[in-house]
């Protein structure tokens, strides 16, 4: 691989382009021996929208998966979204400089999916790319349709895995339906594994009645224990939550207590110090409009099966609770930007419907008919609302069907994605 790096001046505002500006920066990988020296002007280029919201992008070490299957015909920009990464970071160390919490707020509203979009229209004029194409995997997926709604015109394809998101859906419907993947991910789980049913309820009374405190010094709490089940989304990963409960307790002279190993393994699953912008902007990502106003918070009352005291214990997916800004060192500071953030009511529009349903951009989806985190049946009523999109519905993979198999995922895609469209047909 040959890896380039690239930095870009994009306002903060696109709405005012001679305002602030923020830094984005995005990596550039090529085969210099599919594209050797000036053949690599020519050469198309694919654009990497990652998961998130708040997550960089991966880094490459090896060759392989999607990237090495992507880089036989395009060259490939990796982009740290906006505030993640090396583009501007927001974290407990630097949105205090922003100022008091309103102004705080003020920034933070510019770190979704339509301001991503607008960084990748100025990015991809100042390389002077064309129209290129897109990978959008998960919170990725949803950026794509942003792209598809607000400027399509950038777009050769767009290629999207585990994020078709909900373009007509509130918050309110999205953990509906994310509760209930969850609850039967859950069953299957401890179907396979039942002696871990007893496992976890041991370790969640144990939580409730010992002091037991992670790496980075915090307590660990039965409701943030129960958050390991972010585990649940994965195809391999699911089984990562079973070796972590094989054996997590250890003698000591005070009694039963969680081992120094089970600690380290747990801590950094669940902290969201590399990772806080997606705490603080989660449930945004959902609305154009309304106040979130913490609705996978209010939606858990629906289902108390996810108490920490039901039984069995239930572990939840990715649903972000309030409480976290204070169990979470890397969050505490953030509590009070995330409360005023939830609290907002006037989000703009993500998704034209109107242009999606119009839509000529040719492109294809990974719809995983078992996905925890964006439900089938969401995903296929956004699909029916996205003229000409091809889907390749699968129950071979979970949400990270593209870290899991990468090269069949990305070339299913692109093989669909160039086929003839249903009304060509």
């Amino acid at each position: 691989m040959r890896l380039t790096d690239h930095l870009f001046e994009v306002p903060l505002d696109h709405a005012h382009p001679d305002g602030e500006t923020l830094q984005v920066y995005a990596r550039e990988v090529a085969d210099p021996d599919r594209f050797p020296g000036s053949a690599l002007d020519n050469a198309p280029w694919l654009l990497y929208l990652q998961g998130g919201p708040g997550m960089a992008a991966n880094r490459p070490l090896e060759l392989g998966g999607w990237l090495k299957e992507a880089l036989k015909s395009f060259r490939v920009l990796l982009l740290d979204q906006r505030g993640t990464g090396r583009s501007s970071p927001v974290t407990r160390q630097t949105l205090p400089l922003r100022g008091h919490v309103e102004q705080q707020v003020r920034y933070l509203r510019h770190f979704r999916a339509d301001s991503i979009v607008a960084d990748a229209e100025l990015i991809r004029s100042a390389l002077d790319a064309g129209p290129w194409s897109i990978l959008g995997q998960s919170f990725g997926g949803f950026c794509a349709l942003t792209y598809l709604s607000q400027s399509p015109q950038g777009l050769r394809e767009a290629l999207v895995t585990g994020g078709l998101g909900p373009v007509g859906a509130t918050a309110a419907d999205v953990y509906r339906e994310t509760y209930a993947a969850v609850n039967a991910r859950n069953e299957q789980f401890y179907g396979w594994y039942p002696q871990d049913a007893a496992t976890a309820r041991r370790i969640a009374d144990h939580l409730e009645r010992v002091l037991e405190f992670l790496p980075t010094g915090e307590r660990l709490t039965a409701r943030r224990f129960q958050m390991l089940g972010m585990l649940l989304g994965g195809n391999a990963r699911v089984h990562e939550l079973h070796f972590l409960l094989e054996d997590p307790f250890v003698t000591t002279a005070d009694g039963p207590r969680l081992s120094d190993a089970f600690l380290h393994h747990v801590g950094p699953i669940l902290s969201f110090a590399t990772n806080p912008l997606y705490a603080v902007m989660h449930e945004s990502i959902y609305s154009q409009g309304p106040a979130t106003g913490w609705t996978a918070w209010a939606e858990k009352e629906q289902w108390p099966q996810f108490s920490a005291a039901a039984e069995p214990l239930l572990f939840t997916g990715e649903m972000i609770y309030p409480w976290l800004f204070a169990e979470d060192p890397s969050l505490v500071p953030l509590a009070e930007a995330a409360r005023h953030v939830a609290e907002v009511d006037d989000w703009g529009a993500l998704y034209d419907l109107e242009q999606l349903a119009r839509n000529e951009v040719p492109a294809a989806a990974a719809v995983y008919v078992d996905d925890i985190f964006v439900p089938y049946e969401s995903s296929m009523r956004t699909a029916a609302a996205v003229n000409g999109l091809q889907v390749w519905e699968t129950s071979e993979y979970h949400h990270d069907g593209l870290r899991q198999d990468g090269e069949r995922v990305f070339s299913q895609l692109l093989k669909l994605c160039r086929s003839p469209r249903p009304a060509e047909r």
